[in-house]
């Protein structure tokens, strides 16, 4: 499988075929083709969304579903992707997903070059970093409402996003979604019970607080497991330490999490005047319509490298975005993953142990 990034969604399977046919007219592009397969039973192309979701009503249970099709995000950049969901026989043989989403290619998400107005000031890969970093966010918040929360329904309780070709434990993703923000702790407890009890996350989403919790608690006392954190770091996490968490109420932990979310970055703020002026200049250059060439001219082809990559792992921002339906989204670029900031947020509520 390409290298992602990947989204993922939960709900029951009772709703899964209705949770995958909301969010299907919020991803694809109205009038575009639609590749519908599902298992020997159907190898379908139609245009439009209520012919494939019939499809899908008709077959799925016996079947997996699987569709491919263009999406177009708000800056009008297109590309293809492939949108899954599956039944729980098929979880259990191979977890997957059970809503899954990927983009055909990683660059449709992940862009790996820029066309920037650099004006006369210097190259700084810093400045450059942080511009990538706000369209990739950009970029995956709107993906993972439009499968987790495309409607009011709160069908899906929980989903993310990660660069690995599987669902990770939570606070080892780049993005992950709740559609109740007083839930959050099922970040950090499906991330135990899934590293420490070596389960597949897409099995174990939907169990309920009280049922992680005594798993949990099950464990031997003083158990600790090391979640991924891609700048290189050992940062462990305890059995007390989730119990703790655990026994708080969602709205301080989510508190915790906006505040250490906040902290400034200083070599990520020393960046930003430049970043701005790069942002602003290439704004005006495209608004005059210049042409976009790897040659001389005002927008500069700017190939993102190793020196990028490396700046955002270690200084990327976190990103804490409540919801007006009561949700919450914590997200940073897929080059990093969440778990530096609950470490952050734990410590500030000294839990750790």
């Amino acid at each position: 499988m390409k290298p992602g990034p990947y989204f993922f969604a939960w709900c029951d399977e009772a709703e899964r075929v209705d949770a995958f046919a909301a969010a299907l007219p919020a991803l694809v592009i109205p009038g575009r083709y639609i590749s519908v397969t599902m298992g020997s039973e159907v190898d379908r192309t139609v245009n439009f969304v209520d012919e494939a979701v019939a499809m899908i009503r008709a077959h799925f249970g016996r079947t997996d579903a699987e569709t491919y099709f263009a999406m177009e995000l708000d800056d009008r950049r297109t590309f293809y992707g492939h949108y899954r969901c599956f039944t729980d026989k098929s979880e259990r043989l191979k977890p997957r997903g059970p809503i899954h989403m990927v983009p055909a290619g990683a660059a449709d998400i992940l862009p790996l070059e820029l066309y920037l107005a650099l004006g006369s000031g210097p190259r700084s890969v810093e400045a450059e970093a942080e511009l990538t970093w706000h369209i990739v966010l950009e970029y995956l918040e709107d993906l993972l409402l439009r499968l987790c929360a495309p409607d009011a329904s709160r069908r899906v309780s929980t989903g993310g996003c990660t660069s690995a070709w599987t669902w990770l434990a939570p606070v080892s993703m780049c993005a992950t979604y709740h559609a109740d923000a007083r839930d959050i702790a099922r970040d950090l407890a499906l991330s135990w019970v899934s590293l420490h009890d070596k389960e597949k996350v897409s099995l174990i989403a939907g169990m309920s607080l009280e049922a992680l919790h005594a798993r949990i608690d099950a464990a031997p006392t003083g158990a600790r497991v090391v979640p991924t954190d891609k700048s290189g770091r050992s940062i462990p996490l305890s059995r007390e330490t989730v119990l703790k968490a655990l026994g708080l109420p969602g709205s301080a932990l989510l508190e915790a999490l906006m505040a250490a979310g906040d902290v400034p970055d200083a070599a990520w703020r020393a960046a930003e005047p430049r970043a701005e002026e790069i942002h602003n200049l290439t704004v005006q250059a495209r608004a005059r319509g210049e042409p976009f060439t790897r040659g001389g001219g005002c927008l500069t082809w700017v190939e993102l490298t190793g020196e990028h990559v490396y700046f955002l792992v270690d200084h990327a921002p976190f990103h804490v975005r409540r919801l007006p339906s009561g949700g919450v989204v914590l997200a940073t670029h897929p080059y990093r993953t969440l778990w530096p900031l609950w470490a952050d947020a734990l410590c500030a509520l000294g839990l750790t142990s």
